[in-house]
């Protein structure tokens, strides 16, 4: 049996993050199972980019603060790292440090910053899919990597947890590579099932006091959901908090089932502690594309790419919000976006879908437009 221990949780504040912490260590045997002086801990946030906290894009400040804390407290060394969406480099770093509010909190927690934006290749043979990956090389001085996802919804593959945060484990613009070599969903969502087995992060605890919900994972809504979860394996994690947002089965999300059908995890093998997970009613979920069953089924070549052109879901940029920043042109992974008279276009037959413009548009002016023949077939 697997333990996915979660725990009501209303606020940011130090003494409620600190009990409800304390109540989640505890029941995975305690910090001290895992933690001995001296040790460097790795915290893998979530920083996707630099946005302030109330946005809900990156993982808490405060949260982070209160359990480092509580590592510093047994003798051992926090360094805080991610590798954000973008350009990996030491000035873009210090920004989205400091616009997330992690900056002004590891100066007063005495924390270290990760700068570090070396990388180095790391062979994964029990990978079902991936069987190599390029890793930042923060982790390899790491005695301990704690996984600190935030709770969200993603246009690509609905749902990002704890398993798709340890993406960030790829530097910066390389993850471009990814997602030109695994343009399916399900390749994609087994990718990242391999990348969590190799990173193998010993906790994963998760940041579910505000997610996000609708556009996520930068430009949704932020959604109460008052929960802190925690596990030692970020699979099962991921099932237990899937629930919180009411997606049921949950193989319908991509990882999940991926995971499910590679035997990575079992559903009859997770054992949930603490308070019940009760799902949120009316949670905004993305769609994600579904018409693969219909593409893949053996019609002629035309009436495939008819009706590709009718399902797939595109990018609309918004003239409102666009300044022109070029952020969506220079992380596009398959070159599809150009800027005219500083306004992006896109060539639809190149892009993939991965949908990396709207995940790291700063200003909010990328819309996912689902056709009206997949809304009617896809609605449920």
């Amino acid at each position: 049996m697997t333990i996915v221990a979660a725990k009501k949780c209303y606020s940011y504040q130090a003494e409620e993050l600190s009990e409800k912490l304390d109540f989640l260590l505890q029941e995975l045997g305690g910090l001290k199972k895992f933690i001995r002086a001296g040790d460097q801990v790795v915290f893998k946030t979530n920083l996707l980019m630099g946005k302030a906290p109330e946005a809900a894009v990156t993982t808490n400040p405060e949260f982070i603060r209160a359990l480092a804390r509580k590592v510093k407290e047994l003798g051992a060394e926090v360094i805080i790292a991610d590798s954000p969406g973008g350009p990996f480099n030491k000035k873009l770093l210090k920004r989205a440090y400091q616009k997330s509010g992690l900056y002004e909190m590891a100066a007063a927690e005495d924390l270290k910053l990760n700068y570090n934006t070396d990388s180095k290749k790391h062979e994964y043979r029990a990978g079902e899919i991936n069987k190599s990956f390029q890793l930042v090389s923060y982790l390899e001085a790491a005695d301990l990597v704690i996984n600190l996802p935030k709770l969200k919804t993603h246009g690509l593959t609905m749902y990002t947890g704890a398993v798709k945060n340890l993406f960030g484990c790829i530097p910066g613009v390389l993850k471009a590579e990814y997602h030109l070599r695994m343009q399916s969903v399900d390749d994609f969502s087994r990718m990242l099932n391999d990348l969590a087995g190799l990173v193998a992060p010993e906790l994963t605890i998760m940041d579910a006091v505000v997610g996000m919900e609708g556009e996520g994972p930068s430009n949704g809504q932020p959604r109460k959901f008052n929960y802190l979860l925690a596990s030692t394996s970020p699979y099962y994690l991921d099932l237990a908090a899937v629930r919180l947002m009411g997606i049921t089965p949950e193989e319908k999300v991509p990882s999940i089932k991926a995971a499910l059908a590679d035997q990575i995890l079992k559903k009859e093998k997770l054992e949930l502690r603490g308070d019940e997970i009760k799902p949120l009613t009316n949670v905004e979920i993305p769609k994600i594309e579904k018409e693969n069953n219909l593409l893949d089924a053996k019609l002629p070549d035309f009436l495939s790419d008819i009706l590709e052109k009718f399902l797939r879901p595109k990018p609309v940029f918004k003239e409102e919000n666009c300044v022109g920043c070029r952020t969506c042109a220079e992380n596009c992974p398959p070159d599809a976006i150009t800027m005219v008279d500083d306004f992006p276009e896109v060539e639809l037959d190149a892009c993939i879908r991965c949908f990396c413009c709207q995940e790291l548009c700063p200003y909010d002016a990328v819309e996912i437009k689902y056709p009206l023949l997949a809304k009617l077939l896809f609605s449920n």
